[in-house]
């Protein structure tokens, strides 16, 4: 029979597991959201939000596209780590 310490224990494990496989899944989805935004916002842009975090006019990162970009590359380690994962070792 099994204990009620070792069940609590059990389901524990499975929520860490699960909580990682959910964390994995978000990270994933990051960079692809952060470049849909990136190019939504630079075909429908210029709006009033964008004067607002335009403050820089001179500056070459000034602007939405330029974050969501940036935030894109930023976010991309989880991809990497898939791809590397799958490639075949030597």
């Amino acid at each position: 029979m099994t204990s009620p310490a070792s069940m609590a224990a059990g389901a524990s494990r499975d929520s860490v597991a699960a909580a990682r496989r959910l964390a994995r899944w978000l990270a994933l989805a990051a960079t692809p959201t952060f470049a849909i935004m990136a190019v939504l916002t630079a075909m429908i842009g210029n709006g009033p939000t964008d004067m607002l975090c335009a403050a820089g006019q001179g500056s070459m990162l000034g602007g939405m596209v330029p974050m969501y970009l940036l935030m894109s590359a930023f976010h991309s380690a989880a991809w990497l780590r898939l791809i590397s994962e799958r490639l075949p070792s030597e």
